[in-house]
């Protein structure tokens, strides 16, 4: 059927199959809205910690990278990994993505948090005047130590360390002093020793490792934390690969630590999850004073639960639009297919079937006097009975009125006539019966 065929049809019918379409149209694009995924957001905001601390430094470069394909980030300074947590846990807190570090996590309250990616390790040095000999944790014991801020990685990662050694605020003092704080206690003796949890870059490790007049503990039991709490693993820090001129440090040291993480609330958009892990393998992908190179980002578990989206894009790269495409462009084309083809499923066996649809339609508009033909031939052919031939001949000639007042399409032209051609040959048994002699009876 044509559109000439379309629109010889009634107004009544095609405002019927106007209907029927854009209902047809109206589920499937509903459909689609429902389940479909909102777009990628523009904006989102990271927490990440200390201004002299590198999650800091980290930040600056995540924000400059995301900004290449159109995603603003906004920085959230905080106390460091266990505020940040805290934060992602917290669905009023408007923070999307925050760095942490394995121990921080509690479960259930961490359970709509997920790792996008470990990032690097995290050592925990300890250091002392030169004046004093540490050699195992326990040994910290009746000494004033600065153990980080509340809410810093620092102070995540010691505790459960120090309670493994039966230390706690009975047994030592804790001062709430982390990075540059920490140094400039430990260096005007205000402090024995100062736990640290960052990076060798980190200004204030950087600056210790220099200094002539402190010293860093090799941990006595360093095989022995990795067996006790899951997230630690055993560093080696070489000798001299601070600094090799200057024989930085003098000897091995054990050192022991986790790693930091990429973490996000669940539920954050899969294109916002792979540019974050390509910004990562950017960032973190070298090699470092403990990381091999192309060690990390790297996927594996260290207590949060693993994003799906990183998992696969770490498996199987980027998808075709993300790879070929602008971001904003790959997510406007990604947003259309998921509308379209739904669409596309209706719409082909609409179309495909709607000839067949208004072929009916026009068809059932001519059949439909059938019906009533049928019941005068019938009541005409009786061999006996009354003979109400005005009414015959009067609904004969209602229902050829009607059938002339019908719009037919050119293609349909022959069914209407041979309507009427029965309509005539009824009229005729009609006359017929009229002007015969009854039957005589039995």
């Amino acid at each position: 059927m044509t559109l000439e065929n379309l629109a010889l049809l009634s107004r009544r019918s095609r405002l019927g199959v106007a209907v029927v379409i854009l209902a047809l149209i109206g589920a499937a694009a509903w459909t689609a809205a429902h389940f479909l995924q909102p777009a990628a957001p523009r904006h989102i905001v990271l927490a990440s910690g200390l201004e002299d601390g590198l999650f800091h430094q980290y930040a600056k470069r995540y924000i400059e990278i995301l900004a290449r394909s159109g995603v603003t980030v906004e920085e959230r300074m905080t106390a460091g990994a266990g505020e940040n947590l805290q934060l992602l846990e917290d669905p009023h807190s408007g923070v999307d993505i925050g760095f942490t570090q394995g121990g921080v996590a509690r479960f259930p309250e961490a359970n709509d948090v997920v790792m996008v990616a470990s990032l690097y390790y995290l050592p925990m040095w300890i250091f002392y005047r030169n004046i004093d000999t540490f050699d195992h944790v326990n040994e910290l014991r009746s000494h004033r130590v600065a153990v980080g801020a509340e809410g810093s990685g620092t102070r995540s990662l010691a505790e459960p360390v120090f309670a493994l050694n039966e230390l706690t605020n009975d047994h030592m003092t804790m001062l709430p002093l982390g990075n540059e704080a920490a140094l400039r206690a430990l260096k005007s003796d205000e402090v024995d020793a100062a736990v640290f949890v960052d990076g060798a870059k980190n200004q204030a490790v950087w600056a210790a490792l220099h200094d002539p007049h402190l010293r860093l503990m090799s941990y006595g039991h360093a095989d022995a934390y990795p067996r006790l709490l899951p997230y630690i693993k055993r560093l080696t820090l070489p000798s001299g690969v601070i600094d090799v001129a200057h024989n930085i440090p003098e000897k091995e040291v054990a050192l022991i630590g986790t790693k930091a993480m990429l973490a996000a609330r669940d539920g954050l958009h899969a294109a916002l999850i792979e540019l974050l892990v390509d910004a990562a393998h950017e960032i973190h992908g070298g090699q470092g004073f403990f990381e091999e190179a192309g060690e990390f980002p790297a996927i594996s578990r260290v207590d949060l639960r693993i994003s799906t989206d990183a998992d696969q894009h770490k498996r199987f790269g980027p998808s075709f639009l993300y790879r070929y495409l602008p971001f904003w462009l790959a997510t406007l084309v990604e947003r259309a297919i998921i509308i379209l083809v739904p669409l596309a499923a209706v719409l082909f066996p609409l179309f495909h079937y709607l000839p067949q649809l208004l072929r009916w339609r026009v068809r059932s508009r001519i059949y439909r006097w059938y019906g009533e033909l049928a019941l005068i031939e019938r009541d005409v052919a009786k061999p006996t009975g009354a003979l109400p031939t005005e009414k015959w001949l009067a609904d004969l000639e209602r229902i050829e009125r009607a059938v002339a007042r019908i719009h037919i399409p050119t293609g349909y032209a022959s069914e209407s006539y041979t309507l009427r051609e029965h309509i005539a040959l009824v009229r005729r048994a009609v006359l017929a019966r009229t002007s015969s002699p009854p039957a005589a009876a039995g």
